[in-house]
């Protein structure tokens, strides 16, 4: 009889702990810094308000089902776009996000402001924010950064991996420094500083994943208002240009910002860009036939993930590296200064258990699991963003 009733207690007992972690993840404002999917639905000319499983990582229908409340798309070209081009096409990617809300009226609602943020959670309506990766999208122009503001932009990825003129990127700054080449200008130049100090008096938040090392310490030295990295993570545990070391994670939380761990398996386990070397490598005359027709890196590390999926399944990174990068960062600075910019829709590789914006529960379960209390998930999950969004809208 004891043994029937230790079993009964423990059944209750886990099954309050998962309809507790669902609980607090309903209630709690779900907030994704960054996501693909609309370049991936215009260029593969998909309908992201239609079932996209198995094809992509998200879909309206998939955003309800991981209780994502705010969605902010990001609006990319890479660096085959440039003046004449990129702004256009931006504003392409804009048109087809406002036409996909004018098609969902009873599901979706475009937010630019706290308030609207606030009116779509109070109405359960996925509220749909705009992000520039990529600064080469501005073409130089202040009237093309109002413009993008005045449509809804609210924060612009100072560089993508290209350099622009005024402003060093991540993989160029790393690159020179391997090459022992200095750059011609490295970080901001007075034009840079301008646009920093434009996006402040705007609101338009300024988002340093992606930068250069200097370029990060010129706009922390220039912003008036707190910065995000929209998808980005720990440097220590995963040594990768993209990601932020530790004294950068303290310029962070000192300047009021906050970092939004990016989900990319390349990013989160330092040996997993290894093992898909190793294994894009015995793909060779692949890889080399995809470069002839003139395809891009990205491109053909898509392609390769999408025909050799059951090899990518294996070489995947566990789902706790996750929690380890939002972990290291709380243990940092605290609590109030990380989120999540998963970067869904913009990578070939997630950690296992993690396939879809669907999952995005799972990462509430495990930090509470972890110990983090309700409050902390909160600010994680999305509390935190929205403060520096407030902030900035100021």
């Amino acid at each position: 009889m004891r043994l029937y009733i230790c079993i009964a207690v423990c059944c209750i007992t886990l099954f309050a702990k998962a309809q507790n972690y669902k609980t607090v993840h309903k209630q709690a404002i779900v907030v994704d810094t960054h996501n693909d999917i609309l370049s991936t639905s215009v260029e593969k000319k998909l309908k992201i308000d239609g079932n996209l499983l198995g094809r992509t990582h998200s879909d309206i229908e998939r955003f309800k089902k991981g209780g994502i409340d705010v969605q902010v798309f990001s609006i990319f070209c890479d660096e085959t776009f440039g003046k004449g081009t990129a702004f256009r096409f931006a504003n392409r990617e804009i048109d087809s996000l406002y036409t996909i809300a004018a098609r969902n009226p009873g599901r979706v609602m475009m937010v630019s402001t706290p308030a609207e943020l606030e009116q779509a959670v109070e109405q359960e309506k996925l509220a749909c924010m705009i992000g520039v990766e990529g600064g080469h999208m501005i073409e130089d122009r202040l009237d093309y950064l109002d413009s993008l503001f005045k449509r809804g932009a609210r924060y612009l990825t100072l560089t993508w991996n290209n350099s622009t003129d005024w402003a060093t990127s991540a993989k160029d700054e790393s690159a020179a420094q391997k090459a022992g080449k200095p750059l011609p200008h490295a970080g901001l130049n007075d034009f840079g500083k301008t646009v920093v100090k434009k996006m402040n008096d705007l609101g338009m938040m300024v988002d340093l994943s992606h930068v250069g090392v200097q370029t990060f310490w010129d706009a922390i030295q220039t912003t008036s208002k707190p910065v995000i990295l929209s998808h980005s993570s720990v440097y220590k545990l995963c040594p990768v240009p993209r990601n932020v070391t530790d004294e950068q994670i303290k310029a962070v939380a000192k300047n009021g910002g906050v970092i939004q761990v990016n989900f990319y398996s390349g990013f989160l386990d330092s040996n997993y860009l290894n093992r898909r070397k190793a294994l894009f490598a015995s793909h060779r005359a692949e890889m080399d036939s995809l470069k002839n027709l003139n395809k891009g890196e990205y491109e053909i590390g898509d392609w390769l993930a999408q025909k050799y999926r059951k090899d990518m399944e294996k070489i995947r990174p566990p789902f706790s590296s996750i929690i380890d990068h939002i972990d290291y960062i709380v243990k940092l600075v605290g609590v109030d200064y990380v989120g999540i910019g998963a970067d869904m829709d913009g990578v070939e590789s997630l950690p296992k258990d993690i396939n879809g914006i669907q999952d995005f529960p799972k990462i509430t379960k495990a930090l509470l699991a972890k110990g983090y209390s309700v409050d902390d998930v909160n600010k994680i999950m999305g509390g935190n963003f929205i403060r520096v969004f407030k902030a900035n809208s100021k």
